[in-house]
């Protein structure tokens, strides 16, 4: 299937969301259609994911109930185990949260459980990684300028992170590069405030 490039998105339009409804829809997948929206940090896959779920009257799990910043990407086996593997296999989800009140992310909280669905929304850093990419029924590729990723991330998390957030981005290209990540994505959204 051919990539579906759209322009900048500063809001997610209805035309976009549409567009990666009908490739879920229509992906020749068995079982559950899960749809990943990747991207780097800052790019805006949060703002289109809530919508596309709503679309699919999918439920949405987020990447960054795994995510810490003193592990870039070694939480992958426990999210294969406690959430792909489960819906691949028609049954619930069911997977331990990081600990919000843990700023880092370096601690478990609670289980959340996100009830088998013919539609499944993922959100997050990695999540169209080469070990789940061809399970899925739609890749999407977010991306914006990097330093309005870091401009949002440090309005977000505060100046005092900065190198949290720089060690964090060049961790992220490294990742993507060497996965090849975007390559395989259907829909590619370039994301940001236009430029002048």
């Amino acid at each position: 299937m051919s990539a579906v490039s759209m322009a900048l998105m500063s809001r997610p339009d209805t035309a976009l969301i549409s567009a990666i409804a009908r490739i879920a829809r229509t992906t020749p997948v068995e079982g559950v259609r899960i749809v990943g929206i990747d991207g780097p940090a800052g790019s805006g896959k949060s703002t289109l994911a809530e919508p596309v779920a709503r679309t699919l009257d999918a439920p949405l799990i987020q990447v960054d109930d795994f995510v810490s910043w003193g592990d870039f990407a070694g939480w992958w086996p426990r999210f294969d185990r406690q959430v792909v593997m489960p819906l691949m296999q028609g049954r619930d989800a069911t997977y331990q949260q990081r600990d919000w009140s843990d700023w880092r992310g370096d601690s478990l909280g609670s289980w959340r459980t996100v009830t088998w669905s013919p539609f499944v929304v993922i959100e997050g850093v990695t999540c169209t990684r080469a070990a789940v990419a061809d399970v899925l029924a739609c890749r999407v590729w977010v991306n914006a300028p990097p330093q309005e990723r870091l401009a949002r991330g440090l309005a977000r998390d505060g100046a005092e992170h900065r190198d949290l957030w720089e060690q964090w981005m060049r961790e992220e290209d490294a990742f993507f590069a060497a996965d090849a990540t975007a390559s395989r994505a259907d829909v590619h959204v370039r994301a940001g405030t236009p430029e002048g």
